[in-house]
């Protein structure tokens, strides 16, 4: 087992905010119980007084208990729960004295202390690798009558022929004192013995560390304090347990009975943490702060580089001079402490002047700090750390060649809050002393350097305990109610319980009257014919009611169960647990919606505005003796939206509830109608003889609509047309062009060539009469283009006009 090492807890908001509630409480209860004198109780113990439960699988615990001069206490724990403890745990000597220090039984790996044995061999090893490990090793072997001594040679697998065949042994190679090297098969009747003592303890140390596994997982916890008297310790921590489930039971008043619904709940809590919950205070919250899982206990290697050494050392070693110190510049050192005298290591010191900073620096592990090279000044000083107040001096005056100390004392408080302290000289001392560590005589400390409270257990002063507890912690306080409970809610059980370890007890933490209206529900989706009892139920306990499971109690029997989500104080949640045999539920509806079709023109645009109708109609049959109120739950479509007169009674993200009441031996029916309002747009423009026929034939369209959107097409048509004999006289320009081209190719290829006269004759008449129709075609496209624009013209101004 390796040193124990001190670790440095910190306050956690979640604990410091209950701490300071509970241990007023925690310390009446000692007192009202009476417990045994301290001598009579185990002096190392420290019993836990207060345990809060949580659904993120944590639990939040408070030991307290009475040391007496300088003791130390014990606390257990399992590798998994010391991880949480070591992230969240709390410590407050309360009478005057102080938590010294923390320390807990660290292991490393097996791997890595296996790894520090003279024997190369891991956790899991067989007879050859072991013996290999053993090379060099001088060894006594035994094989029937023959018997060798000498050192290890080698260990190989072999192949020897036998009656069954060509079969494979391990087989050792021995060096013998007279330098002989015999080989031996390892045969089941073969024995090996180590002849080095120290080499036969090197493989007990392996052996011990191998079994070591199988060792009960204990991690052992050791807080110690100083102080004189008895006194009363504070422990808080968070550690890993098991979920606690809720569950209720809903008492239903019998037909006739003015009595309101009763609701019960209970918690089934489990205590694994290996230690007894005696008459502890219990909380169960419901609600899961987040929680996560660290191994801050086991110890973290880090793999760094090799460096290798350089091959040559080519500088000769060599002296340099000092240099000259600055000329006229000063230093400002001291030390930092807490009220109670304690050092405070981390705490930042900042020299500024009008404003600017001048030098900065952080005190050690001892609170102190030292500030060189600050040039001849008046500066301002100022000290602070999280979680204490911020405490500056001003005027302090730095001389040339001088170091100048100046010493803080900071006390608990906000982070925004500040002590300006005015001073001329510059030999500066903390008008709550200097440095150095709090002893017996101080008013004490807690771990990581915050103070403890020097308190009485009088009767006459127990008030001013919570306070004074409140103000060590006053910094945390406000955080943890705003940001981490708002939204939780604790079920806090009025007596003390106590659960022994390793057992489950059902505590109850509810019973109140509620609001409860019995019916029967009936989902669309579920495709039963049956409906659900159930029960409408208004959480008027004025407690958050935290999900679990639930049984319904009517008429003094078993009426049914099921499950509940959480539901905050006043909100109403239905609740079904059994079948209703009276009732029969059939549905409806259309399979395809109806559609319902108008059409509007305004300023060229069509607009097709398209209503989808549908119905579903729910036919309910009582065959009971009673009336029942029948709970409906319809769908909620996206983009559908109700119609009708009934309306919901309320709808969730999901489902429309409609309430109907079915008298008995009668079939009530219930509608529920809906409509999706579709639109769509096209330009008048674009409106083809399909789609005008489409809505002749749907009877969406009035006579003078129809005729007007037949005229936009027979124009369009005439457009078309002056179009298309545009394009075929471009496509016969097109083409002379083309042919002209080839005869000038050809006239250019007869010079020289006895038909050139002939022929171009011929060439010249063709050229001649194309020019002409040339012009007669640039003319008439010319004509057919202006009336095509005139017709395009009328055409929009005609569009425009349309209207209905």
């Amino acid at each position: 087992m390796s040193a124990a090492r001190p670790v440095t807890a910190r306050f956690r908001s979640l604990s410091l905010a209950a701490a300071a509630l509970a241990v007023l409480a925690m310390s009446a209860l000692i007192r009202a119980q009476a417990p045994a004198p301290a001598a009579a109780q185990a002096p190392d113990r420290l019993p836990v007084r207060r345990v809060v439960l949580y659904k993120s699988g944590v639990g939040y615990f408070e030991h307290l208990g009475r040391v007496r001069g300088n003791q130390t206490v014990t606390i257990d724990f399992t590798s998994g729960q010391l991880d949480d403890v070591l992230k969240s745990m709390t410590a407050l000597d309360l009478d005057g004295g102080r938590v010294s220090g923390v320390s807990y039984n660290s292991e490393a790996g097996l791997d890595r202390r296996l790894g520090a044995l003279r024997l190369p061999v891991g956790q899991q090893t067989t007879r050859a690798q072991f013996l290999s490990a053993l090379r060099g090793a001088r060894l006594d072997v035994r094989a029937g009558t023959m018997r060798v001594s000498g050192r290890l040679l080698s260990v190989e697998r072999t192949e020897r022929r036998g009656d069954g065949g060509v079969v494979s042994v391990d087989t050792i190679s021995i060096v013998t004192d007279t330098g002989e090297i015999q080989t031996i098969a390892l045969d089941p009747g073969v024995s090996v013995r180590i002849a080095e003592a120290d080499l036969n303890e090197e493989v007990g140390k392996y052996l011990s560390l191998v079994a070591s596994v199988r060792d009960q997982d204990l991690r052992r916890l050791t807080i110690a304090t100083t102080g004189t008297g008895d006194r009363d310790l504070f422990v808080s921590y968070v550690s890993e347990v098991p979920v606690w489930k809720a569950t209720y039971r809903l008492v239903l008043p019998n037909a006739g009975e003015s009595r309101r619904p009763l609701l019960q709940g209970w918690a089934i809590v489990d205590n694994t943490v290996g230690e007894d919950w005696e008459n502890v205070q219990l909380s169960l919250v419901a609600g899961a702060p987040q929680s996560f899982v660290q191994a801050i206990s086991r110890p973290y290697y880090v793999q760094r580089p090799v460096v290798p050494l350089p091959e040559r050392v080519l500088l000769s070693p060599q002296t340099h001079q000092g240099a000259i110190s600055t000329a006229g510049a000063g230093s400002l050192a001291g030390t930092v402490t807490d009220s109670g005298g304690s050092a405070i290591p981390g705490a930042t010191v900042r020299v500024t002047r009008g404003g600017a900073q001048v030098a900065q620096g952080t005190t050690d592990a001892s609170g102190r700090f030292r500030l060189s090279g600050v040039s001849p000044g008046v500066y301002d000083i100022s000290f602070s750390l999280a979680g204490f107040r911020t405490v500056g001096y001003s005027a302090v005056a730095v001389s040339g060649g001088m170091e100048t100390v100046l010493n803080a004392a900071l006390e608990v408080g906000g982070l925004a809050e500040s002590l300006t302290v005015q001073s001329a000289s510059g030999l500066v001392s903390s008008a709550r002393g200097g440095g150095g560590g709090g002893g017996r005589g101080g008013r004490g400390g807690a771990v990581g350097g915050l103070p403890s409270v020097n308190v009485t257990r009088d009767g006459v002063d127990t008030a001013n305990r919570l306070d004074a507890i409140q103000e060590a912690m006053v910094s945390q306080q406000v955080d943890a109610a705003a940001a981490q409970l708002g939204d939780l809610f604790e079920y806090r059980l009025k007596e003390p319980v106590t659960i022994r370890k390793n057992q489950s007890a059902l505590v109850p933490i509810m019973n109140s009257d509620v609001q409860a209206e019995k019916v029967s529900l009936w989902n669309a989706s579920s495709g039963a014919t049956r409906a659900l009892r159930a029960v409408w139920l208004t959480n008027a306990t004025g407690n958050t009611l935290d999900g679990g499971s639930f049984s319904v109690v009517e008429g003094q029997a078993f009426a049914g169960e099921g499950l509940i989500d959480p539901v905050k104080a006043g909100e109403k949640r239905l609740l079904s647990y059994a079948i209703d045999l009276g009732l029969v539920i059939d549905a409806k509806g259309e399979p395809v919606p109806t559609r319902m079709t108008r059409i509007q023109v305004s300023r060229g645009v069509l607009i097709q505005h398209t209503e989808e109708q549908q119905r579903r109609v729910y036919s309910a049959r009582n065959e009971d003796a009673e009336a029942r109120t029948l709970v409906i739950e319809h769908p909620a479509r996206a983009g559908w939206v109700l119609g009708g007169t009934v309306k919901p009674v309320e709808s969730t993200p999901a489902w429309h509830r409609f309430r109907v009441t079915v008298e008995p031996k009668t079939t009530a029916t219930f509608t529920v109608e809906e409509t999706r309002p579709v639109q769509a747009q096209v330009a008048v423009s674009s409106i083809t003889d399909q789609q005008v026929a489409i809505f002749v034939r749907d009877k969406v369209l009035s006579a003078s609509l129809e005729a007007a959107l037949r005229e936009v097409i027979a124009r369009k048509a005439t457009i078309a047309r002056l179009t298309g004999e545009t394009a075929r006289r471009q496509s016969e320009l097109d083409q002379i062009a083309r042919d002209q081209e080839r005869v000038r190719e050809n006239m250019r290829s007869l010079k020289g060539s006895s038909e050139e006269r002939q022929l171009l004759q011929r060439y010249v008449k063709q050229l001649d009469a194309q020019e002409t129709r040339i012009e007669a075609l640039r003319r008439e496209i010319q004509s057919l283009q202006a009336d095509r624009a005139k017709e395009q013209a009328a055409l929009d101004e005609f569009i425009q006009s349309i209207a209905g």
